[in-house]
């Protein structure tokens, strides 16, 4: 019996304390310095230089920026189930421990720019399935792990700018869990080459958000390529920025070019480099249905499929809520009497949840009205039967014009006889006469071209005719108004 008792008591006792504890921690007050707000806790320039411990459990915003806080520790949000936005930046943190995120799995915003991290690993950001916006700009990061960015699966925004990263793993992007990515700023770092065909091959909805610019680029008809074919897509990473999309023309730090800015491209670049990043294009008449495959290499089997349309919708399984957009089982997707509306780029993503593992493929749509099939060559016809009518006049023109002047010709050092009177109203140009037999007549013919003009009638009478003497014998010719008098 007393033994029994003495048994209760220390269960009693044990349920008191842990009711004191549990009292306590509910109850932690503000921390000295800083500044509580109900659910928030600001503690902006004060000074600090670490995190205060015993934060209030109610939590769901610590502002902890501009400080001198260096390091912080594993597990060290624990007894914050709540926490929806942590700001860290302006602070001097280097290294991060591998668990210091591991309990906010709620954690939406988080705020590490503008510290001195010089590294990002893999395990930093693995429990972070509910974060949105990741903010690393302005430090001295100079590596990325290739899986950093897996697992945080409703991700839109990361801002990677003004560090020192000279490589990026693009080929990550593709493996992430859900595609809400809509913002990586990678502007403003090291980046020297880019691995063009790995960034082309992205959604069309990451490289739209894709920030590139004011890299030290060396200049190659890939990059001008890869950007002008963007800047044709309109993406808001090329267009928001054009003039900041600049390259060192053969390295050189002085010779900068602005890409978007070139006419001919790089060492006259040919467009025909357009043809590396083709889009998979599929061309419907208005008001067809069409079909649009997949094109996944999953089996239908453990396979669930998701479509993105131009205007950024989410389209589940079986379709949209008017069925116009359906979506099949193996996949493909159907549109219901196309429209023009509908033209762009549809994204299809295959998760095939047994092998863990995503697809993604991309389809350029074009909806376009009905062309007649002979309207083309009938344009083409009538401009070639132009071409050949204007070519026969110019040919009659200059070598088919007959010479009514002959005779007149044939004897250009003798008085002309009169002109017929059919002929009153023309005035011909000879060229020069043929030579005759005499030597006379052949020595004039040498020595000038003689041009009769044949006379006008006014009013009835008859004018008498002039002649023109051509001399030669020189590179110029003179026109003289003397008559010309035989001997």
């Amino acid at each position: 019996m007393y033994i029994w008792q003495k048994e209760w008591a220390e269960k009693l006792l044990l349920i008191f304390i842990l009711g004191l504890l549990d009292k306590r921690s509910t109850s932690v007050g503000c921390p000295s310095s800083c500044i509580c707000a109900s659910d928030l806790l600001s503690c902006v320039r004060k000074g600090l230089h670490h995190v205060p411990a015993n934060l209030p459990a109610t939590s769901s915003s610590l502002d902890f920026s501009h400080n001198n806080i260096s390091h912080l520790y594993n597990n060290w949000l624990l007894g914050l189930p709540r926490l929806h936005i942590l700001r860290l930046s302006n602070n001097h943190i280097k290294r991060l421990p591998p668990h210091a995120f591991h309990n906010a799995s709620k954690l939406r915003h988080l705020d590490l720019s503008s510290n001195f991290l010089e590294s990002i690993r893999e395990e930093l950001f693995q429990h972070l399935s509910s974060l949105e916006e990741l903010l690393l700009y302005k430090n001295s990061i100079k590596h990325v792990d290739d899986g950093a960015f897996v697992h945080l699966s409703s991700i839109r925004k990361i801002y990677l700018s003004w560090n020192k990263l000279t490589s990026f793993s693009f080929s990550s992007l593709q493996n992430l869990t859900n595609p809400n990515l809509r913002t990586l700023d990678l502007s403003s770092n090291h980046f020297l080459k880019l691995p063009v065909e790995e960034v082309s091959s992205l959604p069309a909805f990451i490289k739209n958000g894709l920030y590139l610019h004011n890299n030290p680029l060396t200049c190659h008809c890939s990059l001008f390529a890869l950007f002008t074919h963007w800047d044709h897509r309109h993406f808001s990473s090329v267009v928001d920025f054009s003039r900041e999309y600049t390259c060192r023309y053969m390295g050189h730090p002085r010779a900068v070019v602005h890409i978007l800015q070139t006419q001919k491209g790089f060492d006259n670049c040919s467009m025909d480099t357009m043809h590396g990043f083709p889009d998979t294009g599929v061309r419907v008449l208005v008001g067809k249905h069409l079909m649009v495959t997949c094109n996944s290499s999953f089996s239908q089997e453990n396979t669930t499929y998701l479509w993105i349309t131009p205007t950024y919708d989410f389209i589940f399984p079986p379709g949209n809520n008017n069925q116009s957009i359906k979506i099949h089982p193996n996949g493909s997707l159907e549109i219901n009497k196309a429209q023009t509306w509908n033209s762009g780029i549809y994204l299809c993503i295959a998760v095939n949840r047994r092998l863990s593992y995503n697809f993604t493929h991309e389809v350029n749509v074009t909806v376009h009205y009905p062309k007649h099939d002979g309207e083309s060559f009938n344009t083409g016809l009538t401009t070639l039967l132009g071409c050949v009518v204007t070519l026969v006049l110019v040919f009659i023109y200059l070598y088919m014009t007959p010479c009514r002047c002959f005779l007149c010709c044939s004897r250009p050092l003798q008085t002309p006889s009169p002109p017929q009177e059919s002929s009153a109203q023309s005035s011909i140009l000879c060229g020069t006469p043929p030579a005759t037999d005499g030597p006379i007549n052949r020595k004039a013919g040498i020595s000038r071209h003689v041009v009769f003009l044949e006379p006008i009638k006014e009013g009835g009478a008859e004018k008498k005719p002039k002649f023109l003497q051509l001399k030669s014998g020189s590179d110029s010719s003179v026109f003289s108004d003397s008559p010309i008098v035989s001997t």
